[in-house]
């Protein structure tokens, strides 16, 4: 999630510096309804990560005859993607900087970027592709309402992380929803209902993509970790409270100044997928967050 919506500007880059051109995204399905209504978008192609879902997408690219293909994961799925439109130039990252140094081997043109954060180095692969118009819009939806939101203002969080070391301690969630005059809304799947019900006083909302957009754009302030939550907050603007533990928000945190970064200065940098909580999440207190969310706004 937090990958499509670092794209966002990039892409709508491409589609203002060539408006002539018909713009493809190739994304998992479970990612779509973030370019519900994408004017920079011309044709979504969805792909699952199968044998037969690549090859039916090889099959359905080498039909076409496209002109430029970006990487923006730098993944060998991706790169493998890059390669079967079979487009004249393929732009992706430097073997230094993919997630997959193999990768590198598929482009045309390699970038060796020079920002620190996703969103910007993004951009800057779209501009040695051609993209001259390089201005950080998010092209988000307006989202739909899901389930039953307070009346009046609250504060979002989503405690859910792709990695459990980049997560805060459940029990956490309790003490702001104590120390909070306004109602604390906890989001996440329906799964997650049953470890969301574990957080006295706060509200459980249940929903997909386009309810969280939703309520994220009626949330008056959110608290998050680094995920995709987040950084849906962090384009749309929202003020809150985002806690960082072992990844860089240098270069993962939320992009636009709109949230509070909180991060332990003893936390050591990892990527490594860890399922427990890191210790530097831990060190971030509760006041801490409520604190933040005071400074910029949140509380009142």
């Amino acid at each position: 999630m937090g990958d499509v919506i670092h794209a966002l500007p990039a892409v709508a880059s491409l589609k203002r510096s060539y408006p002539d051109a018909s713009l493809t995204w190739v994304i998992k399905p479970r990612w779509m309804p973030l370019l519900e209504g994408n004017p920079f978008v011309d044709e979504i192609i969805p792909f699952e990560r199968d044998p037969a879902s690549l090859l039916a997408l090889w099959k359905r690219l080498r039909r076409r005859r496209f002109e430029i293909a970006v990487d923006f994961q730098g993944l060998m799925q991706s790169a493998l993607i890059a390669t079967a439109s079979r487009a004249h130039r393929k732009v992706g990252l430097h073997r230094s900087q993919a997630r997959e140094s193999l990768a590198s081997l598929a482009y045309s043109t390699t970038v060796l970027p020079h920002a620190l954060h996703r969103v910007d180095q993004n951009l800057e692969l779209a501009a040695v592709a051609g993209a001259t118009i390089l201005e950080p819009v998010f092209p988000l939806p307006e989202g739909r309402a899901e389930g039953i939101l307070p009346e009046g203002k609250f504060v979002l969080a989503s405690p859910f992380a792709g990695w459990g070391s980049k997560q805060w301690p459940v029990e956490y969630y309790s003490e702001i929803a104590r120390g909070l005059d306004l109602p604390l809304v906890v989001n996440g799947p329906p799964s997650s209902n049953a470890l969301l019900s574990r957080i006295s006083g706060a509200h459980v909302h249940l929903s997909g993509i386009s309810g969280l957009i939703d309520a994220t754009r009626r949330a008056h302030g959110v608290i998050g970790v680094d995920s995709g939550p987040m950084h849906l907050a962090a384009a749309l603007g929202k003020a809150g409270a985002s806690i960082f533990g072992p990844t860089d928000p240098a270069s993962h945190g939320p992009y636009g100044g709109s949230l509070r970064v909180l991060r332990a200065p003893n936390a050591v940098t990892t990527y490594q997928r860890n399922a427990e909580i890191d210790g530097s999440m831990r060190a971030i207190s509760p006041r801490a967050v409520l604190d933040a969310l005071s400074e910029v706004g949140c509380l009142a």
